[in-house]
């Protein structure tokens, strides 16, 4: 499981350059607006505004289906009922299937935000290395806490990848085949992510353990930079685009709120 949110982070893009403080500040109330969004008008406006950002970004496109697929998995699961069983208008019907139109405006609702959120995330993380974001978390007075669970989470999701990748392996080496479904497979799948699950509660305690004695959370605590530190260090074309951002996400609220 290779995660690597920043493996484009050496890339020269205008949102490379942006300071990470603003940017996160931006770019996070951009994707609170997208999730406030429930018109469809201003959907149009949404999947613009995401693609102009990556088309700055200068993310290649194949970084992007790559996060979309897995995620992408699991929101299809999720909504692909809701024209079957959403709403009383039927607009298509064979048999005892019928396909509803709210359902299927409700399932574009929600599968254009998905992608827009997920994609605004990738560029926030993808065009600055995964640290410098945590320093920027930290910064803004996020409680450490989080911050910590938060990078903890993302070096460890890697390392667990890899123990499902050697024990899938080694299961294939004793015969099991993933894609024959029977009752004796199943219960090696089971197994599978029993075993996965012990491991890693396992190494979250050796790693707890470990920063408790190297002096974990008796540290001094630093004083939080602030927004107006970063905005002070800023350069005037990154505060333009900072407040010029602000403005969009607060703009698409104003809409939602007044539609």
């Amino acid at each position: 499981m290779k995660l690597a949110l920043d493996q484009y982070a050496h890339l020269d893009s205008p949102l490379h350059c942006w300071n990470q403080q603003l940017k996160l500040i931006a770019l996070g109330g951009l994707i609170f607006a997208f999730a406030f969004v429930e018109t469809l008008a201003l959907l149009p406006a949404m999947v613009l505004i995401t693609a102009v950002l990556y088309r700055l970004s200068h993310l290649p496109l194949h970084f992007l289906m790559s996060r979309l697929r897995y995620p992408g998995i699991f929101i299809a699961v999720a909504v692909v009922v809701l024209p079957l069983v959403s709403g009383e208008t039927v607009i298509w019907e064979w048999g005892g299937i019928a396909i509803r139109q709210e359902g299927l405006l409700s399932m574009l609702l929600i599968v254009t935000r998905f992608v827009c959120i997920l994609t605004i995330s990738l560029i926030l993380f993808g065009t600055a290395p995964f640290l410098s974001s945590i320093k920027a978390m930290r910064s803004l007075g996020l409680p450490r806490i989080i911050v910590d669970m938060t990078l903890l989470s993302y070096r460890y999701l890697e390392s667990f990848g890899e123990i499902l990748t050697t024990m899938q392996r080694a299961m294939k080496l004793r015969g099991f085949d993933i894609h024959r479904l029977s009752r004796h497979n199943a219960k090696r799948l089971a197994s599978l992510i029993g075993s996965l699950l012990v491991r890693s509660y396992e190494q979250s305690q050796q790693v707890y353990q470990a920063m408790i004695l190297r002096g974990y959370s008796y540290g001094l605590r630093r004083q939080h930079a602030g927004l107006g530190a970063a905005l002070q260090e800023a350069t005037a074309p990154m505060q333009f685009w900072f407040w010029f951002t602000c403005a969009i996400a607060l703009s698409l609220i104003i809409a939602e709120t007044l539609s």
